[in-house]
């Protein structure tokens, strides 16, 4: 057996297997520093703040064989004594961060790229990827196809597209002129790439036959990582309908923003949009149908504002673009953009207990009870540090509580900070 040491080594940790699950076997026994996931291993490694908190844990698990969502999992001292950034970022196997810098380096060899834009579309995330020469992009297709970015992960399937030129309005992680490095990078008020598609973010108009470049990575990957192949029950990973028709809302105390914060921890946010004829009614655009899905097989039924609300498909495929329309395709409060799979793990149905993160480091537990006690009993609250960034877990008397605070209080600014709330899958603190 290993000598003690605050790393603990944890083994057969399936997909179906979060961070927040494996917080859940070893927070009661002390403060968990840092947390990295070895996906392809199936392995975790857990740092305590102490030597003593992880023989605590090791001596409890001894006598009581733990299980996460009907899996066994074993644990023992790891030969790490701490871990190190090189540790943490070999742990990050399961992120596959796709941008235009990494789409620049998988097609540069075959010839030079000019210019590259992506977005989201209700098939996954794609790109338009334009060389400076027809046999360049022939030469591309013809050597990436089928081929994966990552190994084992996020298959290329190209074809050409039918758009003469590409039109790039600024240069960030989803777009990029490489003939323009003076472009900005941050979009006033217009999206950059409304000719892709009905909502600039979906679809590219046609697939004719001229060799331009495109590039398409489906999310088959990051739902594969989230849920180990298992989808709950209800949903099909198939569905194209992106928009949902939320009811039963308290149009008294509910507005865009509100639900932006609810439903944007299923997906991305297209555009809301309140139906004045009906007040207690709104129609919420998603990021693509998977993503639709897991809103409505989530939320259904839930508690807010003293009112149940109803979340089903709605007829219309869009939400139309108007003044009474609230946008947010470009808002960086979007969780999707980045660590689809990360993301789709932490998806629940609403719980008592909520997760603060990008918190101010001297924060304490009596200031983040004070911000949140307005909509409810805070029953409990623990503020610890992960990675070096201080986080919190804050546990309410029942969901409905819980679910007000996240509405209400996500993305409010707190001493300088965003604070960024999800519900927590812990079932206590």
């Amino acid at each position: 057996m290993a000598e003690p040491s605050k790393v603990i080594h944890v083994r057969n940790v399936g997909h179906e297997i979060s961070e927040n699950d494996l917080l859940q076997l070893f927070q009661t026994f002390g403060v968990i520093t840092k947390l990295v996931m070895l996906r392809t291993k199936n392995q975790a490694l857990l740092q305590m703040e102490d030597i003593p908190s992880a023989i605590s844990a090791l001596q409890f698990y001894a006598n009581a064989q733990p299980s996460i969502r009907g899996r066994n999992v074993y644990v023992q001292f790891s030969s790490h004594k701490e871990l190190t950034t090189m540790d943490q970022s070999q742990g990050r196997d399961d992120e596959y961060p796709i941008t235009v810098d990494v789409l620049q380096q998988v097609f540069s060899p075959h010839g030079y790229v000019e210019k590259i834009v992506t977005f989201q579309k209700s098939a996954g995330f794609q790109a338009l990827i334009q060389y400076e020469s027809r046999q360049s992009a022939v030469t591309a297709r013809s050597s990436l196809q089928g081929r994966n970015i990552y190994d084992g992960c996020c298959q290329l399937d190209i074809q050409f597209s039918n758009l003469d030129e590409l039109q790039v309005n600024y240069n960030n992680d989803r777009s990029r002129d490489y003939t323009n490095p003076n472009l900005p990078t941050e979009q006033k008020g217009r999206p950059s790439h409304s000719g892709y598609g009905d909502t600039g973010m979906h679809g590219v108009q046609g697939s004719g036959a001229r060799p331009g470049g495109f590039s398409q990575m489906t999310n088959a990957a990051a739902i594969e990582a989230a849920f180990g192949g298992d989808l709950p029950p209800g949903i099909t990973g198939t569905n194209d309908r992106c928009t949902v028709l939320v009811a039963n809302l308290n149009p008294d105390r509910i507005d865009e923003d509100k639900l932006f914060n609810l439903f944007s921890i299923y997906g991305n946010i297209v555009r809301i949009k309140l139906l004045r004829n009906k007040p207690d009614h709104a129609l919420v655009q998603m990021g693509d149908g998977f993503q639709a899905e897991l809103a409505v097989y989530f939320l259904k039924g839930a508690m807010l504002f003293g009112k149940r609300l109803e979340v089903n498909f709605s007829k219309h495929p869009n939400i139309i673009q108007g003044a009474d329309t609230h946008e947010y395709m470009n808002s960086n409060l979007n969780r999707f953009n980045r660590n689809a799979a990360k993301n789709y793990r932490y998806c629940c149905s609403p719980t008592k207990i909520i997760h603060l993160s990008t918190l101010p480091q001297d924060i304490i537990e009596e200031e983040i009870a004070s911000l949140l006690e307005e909509h409810g009993l805070v029953v409990n609250c623990k503020v610890f540090e992960m990675n070096g960034k201080k986080q919190a877990l804050v546990q309410f008397e029942t969901e409905e509580e819980a679910t007000e605070a996240l509405v209400c209080k996500h993305a409010s600014p707190l001493s300088g900070s965003i604070v960024r709330i999800s519900f927590s899958q812990l079932q206590n603190i």
